[in-house]
């Protein structure tokens, strides 16, 4: 896999990792190396280290399933658990360690740019009703025929439970204005034309070296 061979290392999140890092390394981190400066150095080892798995905007990767690192982490919920996630990694998963050689203040500046990243849905007022926006998704505008919304709707694309969390308005807007702008790769629509001759049209799944799997809207 990518992440192997390149020795990157992708930020899955784990609660037990939280139980790793003592509550005054979190102190600590969180006086000491949240500077404009911790920020923009947190940003360059980002770069040179984390972006070939999680992207050069942190927003992660289907194909490799790094995690979209611009919103609300879900399984780490303090900085000391971010710390411990890339300091120690997470057995068994993607996610290696960092370098033992890479110094504690590295860290917790590469800590500092990621918590940089997140957007705060709540902190947005946007004229316009909910319900109404609720009503227009499920209904006319036919968006719940491709997209789920707190497991209600279709499949055909991505799940937008979440996506205001990672996504400004001004984002969402130009998706729905021009939705095929930019489509990550697992959400390409690819065609197969069988040994009978039908033409089928689908997501790719899966393949090997004698299937291909895809999913069609039925």
């Amino acid at each position: 896999k990518p992440a192997v061979l390149y020795g990157a290392f992708v930020l899955y999140f784990s609660p037990a990792t939280e139980l790793l890092s003592p509550a005054s390394h979190a102190e600590d981190g969180g006086t000491l190396y949240n500077t404009a400066v911790d920020i923009r150095m947190g940003n360059r080892y980002f770069e040179r280290q984390c972006s070939r798995c999680h992207g050069f905007d942190a927003k992660g990767n289907d194909e490799t399933g790094a995690p979209d690192l611009t919103g609300t982490l879900r399984r780490a919920s303090s900085d000391a658990g971010i710390f411990n996630i890339i300091r120690e990694g997470i057995p068994g998963t993607a996610m290696l360690p960092v370098a033992a050689d890479v110094p504690d203040p590295t860290v917790w500046q590469l800590v500092a740019y990621i918590n940089s990243l997140r957007y705060d849905p709540a902190s947005v007022d946007l004229a316009g009703n909910a319900g109404s926006g609720a009503d227009l998704f499920g209904g006319k505008g036919e968006c719940s025929s491709c997209h789920m919304v707190n497991g209600q709707g279709g499949r055909l694309g991505p799940d937008l439970s979440r996506v205001g969390e990672n996504q400004t308005p001004e984002d969402l807007l130009q998706s729905m204005l021009d939705p095929d702008a930019a489509v990550a790769p697992r959400w390409w629509t690819i065609q197969v034309a069988g040994r009978d001759g039908e033409v089928r049209e689908g997501f790719r799944m899966n393949e090997d070296s004698f299937s291909l799997r895809i999913m069609d809207a039925d």
